[in-house]
């Protein structure tokens, strides 16, 4: 009976690391899919409005969901202080749970956030380009991905349940 309940929980604990490595990924996609609305709203935004940086990242943020949300407030509080946009910027991006290419473009952009409007609008274009690669890139290789990482938790978890009984 023992054994059946250690198996029982090592297969949870299998189910449960699978969940939780679905759940991220999940939230990685939100985040991306957040912040390409957001970028895009952003080019608008100075190409026609003209608004201040604080105040646009303030309302970028709302809307976003909760990683987006908290990256432009981050980014929107530093420039209200008068600190380094770039800096913080980098900082705020790097701390995303977001892939290799995406961050870096995103990161990337932080120091291009200066200039005349048109410099700006053509740095967040190239950026909105990459991450969108990136992003479909992922839906595509998602499947696959899905597959290997599920037979992989529960392959793992039946290996130690077989090592158990």
């Amino acid at each position: 009976m023992l054994k059946l309940l250690g198996s029982a929980c090592v297969l949870g604990g299998g189910i449960l690391a699978r969940y939780v490595q679905m759940a991220e990924r999940r939230r990685e996609m939100d985040t991306l899919s957040d912040l390409l609305w957001a970028l895009r709203r952003m080019a608008e935004e100075i190409r026609m409005a003209r608004t201040p940086l604080p105040l646009l990242l303030e309302r970028l943020s709302q809307g976003c969901g909760r990683d987006a949300e908290e990256f432009f407030l981050a980014v929107s509080a530093a420039a209200r202080r008068g600190e380094d946009l770039g800096q913080t910027w980098r900082g705020a991006a790097e701390a995303l749970s977001l892939s290799g290419v995406s961050a870096a473009a995103l990161a990337e952009l932080g120091d291009s956030l200066h200039g005349d409007e048109e410099n700006i609008c053509k740095v967040i274009s190239l950026v909105i380009y990459s991450m969108a690669q990136d992003a479909e890139e992922q839906t595509r290789r998602q499947p696959e991905e899905a597959k290997r990482a599920t037979a992989l938790c529960l392959s793992g978890a039946a290996l130690l349940v077989i090592l158990l009984i």
